[in-house]
């Protein structure tokens, strides 16, 4: 019978506990490895599952006339539609106000100056003022009922009355060349320049003549008003410090048990209304044609080059798109300075500067708004669109 001694059981037993230990250790590796790589997996499948998602929603949204305006256009979106109401529902009361704080101003003319300038003034100024006076008023009237209820004109909703048109993506109806959709009013209109909060309706095609000169004429009358009534303002001014004066001193008096003084005049309630007329008058005068006439003159400056609010900014963009193209952009619609005022004015020949601008006319623009044939007034050739 073989014996075997306690040494080699020893080492036996070192060795095996050494395989079960490797095994073990190759079984945990393996884990670690399998972990990791189900890991490192799932990371992927949720980056390609971001890509995919990132790519469909570019797919859904991608314009390549996307640009930074656009994207503005799009964060100011809920603040366009908020004025939009606004404008809409306060336009009556804006036309209230205009003719209100008008009326006041005439009032306070033939109220309070023209009696003091029938008995200070010369036959020559009195004449002057009372003549250039009701001709400013005349022409301011006349233009602002005009151009509140003249319609802008607006395209033929059938679209078989025209052809080669483009077709609005609101309103679904034909739409003309220069023809623009209101927001405001929700619908189509014919050479639109803007909604005007002020005569609570669009200017357009039939009505802008009539909205420039009641801006000119009411800028030419504040004007007038401030320049004329410098001197009275500022006496008039003076008077109410007076008046403030006066009227602490009275309160001191009146506090005063040992003052045994006669208390100082005070200004009847007729002086007093009378330097404030003048202040108030002077001074929403001024604000009005500082306001109003750099508005005159940035649709003059646009009346000059043959544009529209709207296709100043349409040129401006298309301008820069041709410029990079090496080409120069022409405005089709523009036939020269001196030109586009005549056919703004509707001035065909030279007595028309008297019957048609210095006069009230009531004569309809050039062309019915769909199409844009060249005027009677105008000889000379419009310049190609492009130009290389």
């Amino acid at each position: 019978m073989l014996s075997v001694s306690p040494r080699r059981c020893g080492v036996a037993g070192m060795r095996s506990r050494q395989r079960m230990f490797a095994a073990v250790m190759r079984l945990l590796l393996k884990c670690l490895r399998l972990g990791r790589r189900r890991r490192f997996k799932l990371v992927r499948q949720v980056e390609q599952l971001w890509h995919y998602g990132r790519l469909c929603l570019r797919s859904l949204l991608y314009n390549s006339f996307t640009n930074s305006d656009v994207v503005l256009d799009s964060l100011f979106e809920p603040v366009y539609w908020l004025v939009d109401h606004v404008t809409r529902w306060f336009g009556v009361v804006f036309v209230a106000l205009v003719i209100g704080l008008t009326s006041s101003i005439v009032a306070i003319v033939y109220i309070c100056l023209l009696p003091l300038i029938l008995q200070t003034y010369t036959p020559a100024w009195i004449c002057w003022h009372l003549a250039y006076g009701h001709w400013n008023l005349l022409m301011i009237v006349f233009h602002y009922y005009m151009a509140i209820t003249t319609s802008p004109g607006y395209p033929p909703q059938a679209k078989d009355d025209l052809t080669g048109v483009s077709i609005c993506r609101k309103c679904i109806a034909p739409k003309p060349a220069r023809t623009h959709h209101c927001s405001i009013c929700n619908r189509c209109v014919l050479k639109m320049d803007h909604h005007c909060p002020w005569l609570n309706n669009c200017v357009g095609h039939f009505n802008h003549r009539y909205f420039f000169s009641f801006c000119l004429f009411m800028t030419m009358g504040c004007i007038y008003c401030s320049i004329s009534g410098w001197d009275m303002f500022r006496d008039a001014y003076a008077a109410i410090e007076r008046m403030k004066l006066l009227e602490k001193e009275r309160l001191q008096v009146a506090a005063n048990q040992t003052y045994y003084q006669t208390p100082p005049p005070t200004f009847t309630f007729r002086q007093r209304a009378f330097h404030k007329s003048v202040v108030y008058l002077w001074v929403l005068c001024s604000s009005v044609a500082l306001a109003l006439g750099a508005l005159t003159l940035w649709h003059a400056a646009l009346i000059t080059r043959g544009e529209t609010s709207i296709e100043r900014h349409i040129n401006k963009k298309e301008r820069q798109r041709l410029q990079k193209k090496g080409k120069v952009f022409r405005n089709p619609y523009s036939y020269g300075s001196w030109n586009n005022w005549k056919v703004f004015l509707g001035v065909d020949v030279p007595r028309h500067w008297l019957t048609r601008v210095l006069l009230p006319s009531p004569h309809l623009p050039h062309g019915t708004g769909l199409s844009w044939d060249l005027p009677p007034c105008v000889t000379e050739q419009r310049a190609p669109l492009l130009a290389i």
